[in-house]
């Protein structure tokens, strides 16, 4: 349960007093509203003939079975891959599992290499399957970042060399809090170049929608996706696996999806994400140009008020600004701007009441106290200059009631715990 944090009072925002409501929202790397064209597409399901299980072979299953594997193509076409290259899964979270614990115990189990080189800032998605293969007993390297989050594909390349037992490479097309797109078709051609039997996998959740995406010409073997992340129903998405590729089932039950992911796929599920992911490939200049001058404002102004931007200026999302605010825990801003109408998220992970420093910072060199007191703001293509503005005429009173919250609590003198 969010605390507001003492002397920091409730702002008017554009529906008037709205604590507890978030007005505008500034956490769309976190999830995106429903596409119209996805809510669309699952009525139509629902409002038409009753549906089977996609495994029988009823009448009622095969129109089941038709909606998913009409998904699954319209999937691999916005995706430039094979339909039988596509793998439904519930999330990206389960899609960067699958990859990543799938083909390194299936290679395994024939004595091929099967450890797992990824950087420190990946999506806690690919660091748990990545504590997971260690905990297995397989090799777990972590390749280095600069100051701004930036890989640089001869170190990926370096660290193939050095290290014989990497059977993969892990690393995310766009990154989930500071916004930096990655030369991923430089960092493959780096991997090929040392060693071709070294699988590449990229968590492109955030890439999805808002940078050109083409399984073909990138030259990865795997890659995840998710639905939410551009307008599609939550619990739902996908990995690409090259045909080449073994997966290991994560769990044993069905022949489901050529046996890779047993389970009963989600028809409703299936059919919103072919109609987001459609929607966001036809769109995806649209969002560029709309999201780039609202980006620029939303960096300029917080800079402005004395902020320190993190992440790569030029090979960015342009949507994303990953911030720190000096003396502010980040914790409490980002409950002071829910409760002044805003919603944004910390760049810290809260588990069990506590505040741990965001990984990410860690990695890039910021101390925990930096590390603790960073904000992301993340924007869609319906953002506007106004609501940046907004946002930047109620930070400054903001910063400063936290600042004083946040002094007291590091002075062990608040009863809140962040």
């Amino acid at each position: 349960m969010l605390v507001r944090p003492p002397g920091v009072r409730v702002w008017p925002g554009r529906a008037g007093a709205c604590y507890g409501s978030c007005v505008i929202d500034f956490d769309r790397n976190a999830t995106a509203p429903l596409h119209p064209a996805a809510r669309a597409a699952m009525q139509a399901v629902l409002d038409g003939d009753p549906l089977g299980n996609p495994s029988s072979v009823h009448r009622h299953g095969q129109r089941a079975r038709g909606i998913v594997e009409r998904s699954r193509r319209t999937l691999a076409s916005a995706l430039c891959a094979a339909p039988g290259e596509i793998v439904f899964t519930s999330g990206g979270t389960e899609a960067d599992a699958l990859a990543i614990l799938g083909a390194m115990r299936a290679r395994a189990a024939v004595q091929q290499s099967s450890g797992l080189a990824c950087t420190a800032i990946e999506h806690p998605a690919v660091l748990g399957a990545a504590t997971r293969l260690r905990r297995e007993g397989h090799a777990v390297v972590t390749i280095a970042v600069d100051g701004d989050g930036r890989i640089d594909p001869d170190v990926v390349a370096a660290a193939v060399r050095d290290h014989a037992e990497l059977g993969m490479v892990s690393i995310s097309a766009a990154h989930h809090e500071l916004g930096n797109v990655t030369a991923l078709a430089e960092i493959v051609a780096a991997v090929r170049g040392v060693r071709h039997d070294v699988l590449v996998h990229t968590d492109a959740v955030q890439a999805l929608g808002r940078r050109p995406l083409s399984f073909a010409e990138i030259g990865v073997d795997l890659l995840s996706v998710s639905a939410h992340k551009i307008g599609g129903p939550p619990g739902v998405g996908a990995l690409v696996c090259a045909r080449h590729v073994p997966l290991a089932p994560l769990w044993d039950g069905g022949q489901q999806q050529a046996g890779r992911r047993p389970g009963t796929e989600s028809v409703l599920a299936a059919a919103g994400f072919a109609a987001a992911i459609a929607a966001a490939c036809a769109g995806q200049s649209a969002w560029a140009t709309a999201v780039a001058p609202v980006g620029c404002r939303l960096r300029a102004g917080l800079e402005a008020l004395g902020g320190r931007l993190f992440g790569d200026r030029r090979a960015h999302l342009g949507n994303t600004a990953l911030v720190a605010f000096e003396g502010c825990d980040g914790h409490l801003a980002m409950m002071a701007l829910d409760g002044a109408g805003f919603a944004c998220s910390t760049g810290a992970a809260c588990s069990t009441g506590t505040v741990e420093p965001s990984t990410v910072l860690r990695a890039l060199g910021c101390d925990s106290a930096q590390a603790r007191g960073a904000l992301r703001f993340s924007i869609g293509s319906d953002h506007t200059a106004t609501d940046v503005d907004a946002l930047l005429a109620v930070l400054p009173d903001v910063l400063a009631a936290v600042r004083l919250a946040s002094a007291q609590l590091w002075a062990g003198q608040l009863g809140v715990t962040p």
